[in-house]
């Protein structure tokens, strides 16, 4: 990193993932607030409409900080990669203004009504509301995904003389089947992040013996969506974005797998440290040819390894590629273990009287969020050395009158802003916590204190 490109990307790749936090958490919450509405329009319990309006506190919060947050990025496509946006700004200018003038700005404008409107909209108006803002969060989700995409696996584009790309489909930018499947998996792994954590809160206030009835309904929505997201997040969308990078980033998949020579019949590595200068991978823990399976179908399909291909197009950061490839499929395949093992035992009725899977989903609270960071760590360190796969290298991208030193300046400023910040947003989702989703009247002396409360909640589930 001791290079300008070197700085920019340490810049990006802070900025970016500080504010992913509270996207993932932001779009996994409103599929989880859609459910909640429509269970309160079903049945008419007010249980459901409490946890709606708890919850809808909790994503104000973390929408507010997803927003100050994801400005800052938007500028440094002029700030430090004008060269990039200079060269497809014709192309993925579009779907950035779609992002910013139709999805934002519904899910911003309906964010004040499901926040304050559900005794004046009534119960169909307030659940229209907290439609919209789903839809404004999904359809953002998208329209990035789809920009990313279009860097990842390029089409439906032009290119001038200057080397400028202009767009040449926009149906063939929307529709491209890496962002459909890229996509898909990204939003699971946001709704994974927000079923964990609803069933952590849940299961904190169930240890506490307080808000039971509430802490019930928590618990049952995250466990219930979150099975399902785990094994979705598996197969076929985690299953989809492998053969799509087996055949379109070969030498990228022979970085997250750590295979330095090409076989017939690969292993899939399960366990290992890839020792760059010596082209191995150490200590493997492999099963034999299910790399080639998986990508090809066949178990003697060959798989190219990292051999195939000059090293001027190798990751400059093989191992993080490969560590964290694996710590994102090591923690998704924890997710579905820990998800069916509470669908298990929620299903008997024995899940708010098992304290030792209370605690676990309590514990396992951070692993989405890292898994997820993992997850777009693998995708972008992997796609290097190009900012757009194939046709622009990212030293070629950055701005060339902004100089290193003024780049350091800028990053360790955003150090100190982006940690007072996330000391600030802990603090307030710390007070929503404490302050619950019972009513003032209702509410108990203390959320922290394990004591029975002085006029329970109903234990129905």
């Amino acid at each position: 990193m001791g290079t300008a490109v070197g700085v920019d990307r340490l810049h990006f790749a802070f900025t970016i993932t500080f504010h992913y936090i509270f996207p993932q958490l932001t779009m996994g919450l409103s599929l989880l607030l859609l459910i909640l509405k429509t269970a309160a329009l079903r049945t008419k319990d007010e249980r459901y409409d409490r946890a709606v309006r708890f919850w809808a506190r909790i994503f104000a919060i973390n929408f507010a900080l997803g927003v100050v947050t994801g400005i800052p990025m938007e500028f440094q496509f002029g700030t430090n990669w004008a060269a990039f946006s200079r060269s497809a700004g014709g192309v993925i200018g579009q779907t950035l203004a779609m992002e910013g003038v139709f999805s934002f700005f519904l899910e911003s404008s309906f964010l004040g009504l499901m926040l304050f409107g559900d005794k004046r909209l009534g119960p169909l108006g307030h659940w229209f509301s907290v439609f919209l803002v789903w839809l404004g969060s999904w359809l953002s989700g998208y329209l990035i995904i789809a920009t990313n995409a279009w860097m990842q696996h390029p089409l439906a584009y032009s290119q001038d003389p200057a080397g400028n790309f202009a767009l040449a489909s926009f149906w063939g930018l929307l529709l491209n089947p890496w962002a459909l499947w890229q996509y898909a998996h990204n939003m699971l792994g946001a709704v994974q992040t927000g079923c964990f954590v609803m069933a952590a809160v849940g299961a904190f206030y169930s240890l506490c013996n307080t808000f039971e009835g509430d802490a019930r309904i928590f618990l049952r929505t995250g466990v219930i969506v979150g099975v399902i997201a785990a094994i979705l997040q598996l197969y076929p969308t985690g299953d989809m974005e492998g053969v799509l990078i087996a055949r379109y980033q070969p030498v990228t998949l022979a970085a997250m797998e750590g295979l330095f020579v090409s076989q017939e019949g690969a292993p899939l590595a399960i366990l290992g440290q890839p020792d760059v200068p010596n082209r191995r991978l150490d200590n493997p823990l492999v099963i034999p040819r299910a790399l080639s399976f998986l990508t090809y179908r066949a178990w003697t399909a060959e798989v190219r390894g990292l051999d195939r291909f000059p090293e001027s197009d190798w990751p400059d950061f093989i191992s993080l590629v490969y560590y964290s490839y694996h710590v994102m499929v090591g923690l998704g395949t924890l997710f579905i273990a820990i998800m069916l093992v509470a669908a298990f035992l929620l299903a008997r009725g024995s899940l708010y009287r098992s304290p030792w899977m209370l605690w676990i989903l309590i514990l396992a609270l951070p692993f989405p969020y890292i898994a997820n960071t993992a997850g777009w760590i693998a995708a972008e360190a992997g796609r290097q050395p190009w900012v757009i796969y194939g046709l622009m290298r990212t030293s070629l991208g950055i701005s060339p009158r902004v100089s290193e030193g003024n780049v350091w300046f800028t990053l360790l400023g955003f150090f100190g802003m982006y940690f007072v910040l996330g000391i600030l947003f802990l603090f307030l989702i710390y007070r929503e916590i404490d302050r619950g989703p019972a009513p003032s009247d209702e509410r108990p002396p203390a959320v922290g204190v394990a004591a029975p409360r002085p006029a329970p909640q109903s234990a129905k589930g």
